[in-house]
């Protein structure tokens, strides 16, 4: 892939930024790597994520890897091995601060899952709101079996997912599972065909983008937030998100369409 650029100028060489609209779609793309995720790489998510933040037209991102073989293979492990602790500490965080960019992104983030995402790239998924994958599709946090653990969200994201005794089993094994089995225990949302998976991604992401952006940002941030909170917290929270968009045009705007039997038009104000 040729190398493309930010809107500030910056080279992205292993990832590819596109807009359709509302939707954004970032794909990870070192084929020859089977879209490991080296610290160049990272950068370049990073990068993307914080610029699509800053722009209010953005109603969705769709993460997903180049080609059917790999979403993402993992970590980089040419550049982990010549590591030391203070070096490994250093990527890990690197990796975790890049991973919660996209968990705490104002609108929804889905991935799309094909083919194989092991360690990193099974974290990568991890960090997005929802997952769908191709039937081909592994997953997997084997990093055991090289002496280390999951470095980037994968031993707290996971066990919030499916629960302590299977993300224990999972990671403490290194086994993989399949399509099927992930969800089966709720890894992943949706399963289809390689050749459907983009179809029915952007299909959701449309449908999310035509919702109020204000109200689904809100109801995002209930939600993830919500997860760390006690349930009374929690339950105030969404009484004060609940208030601040009483004040939105956008809100005005669906309940009146609503009673005029017509679309609503919303603005983000």
């Amino acid at each position: 892939m040729g190398a493309t650029t930010q809107a500030d100028g910056t080279a992205m060489t292993n990832t590819k930024l596109e807009r359709k609209g509302a939707i954004a779609i970032l794909t990870i793309s070192r084929p020859e790597k089977h879209n490991a995720l080296n610290r160049e790489t990272l950068g370049e998510i990073e990068a993307s994520v914080l610029e699509l933040a800053r722009d209010e037209a953005v109603r969705a991102l769709i993460i997903t890897g180049a080609g059917e073989k790999a979403f993402v293979s993992g970590a980089d492990i040419n550049e982990l091995a010549v590591l030391d602790a203070r070096g490994a500490r250093e990527i890990s965080a690197f990796g975790q601060r890049v991973f919660n960019h996209i968990a705490q992104f104002k609108q929804p983030v889905i991935a799309a899952v094909n083919g194989w995402a092991l360690g990193g790239g099974c974290e990568l998924a991890l960090a997005c709101h929802m997952r769908f994958c191709s039937d081909n599709a592994k997953f997997g946090l084997p990093e055991v079996s090289l002496g280390i653990i999951p470095g980037y969200g994968g031993t707290q994201r996971l066990s919030r997912l499916v629960g302590l005794g299977r993300a224990v089993e999972l990671v403490a094994s290194g086994r993989t599972v399949d399509a099927h089995e992930a969800l089966r225990i709720g890894l992943v949302q949706h399963v289809t065909s390689p050749g459907e998976l983009m179809t029915q991604v952007m299909a959701l992401a449309e449908k999310i983008a035509g919702n109020a952006p204000l109200a689904v940002s809100a109801a995002l941030e209930s939600m993830v937030r919500g997860q760390e909170l006690a349930l009374s917290d929690g339950l105030a929270l969404e009484s004060t998100m609940f208030g601040i968009l009483g004040a939105s045009e956008d809100m005005h705007e669906g309940l009146k369409a609503f009673l005029e039997k017509r679309k609503a038009t919303f603005t983000g104000r």
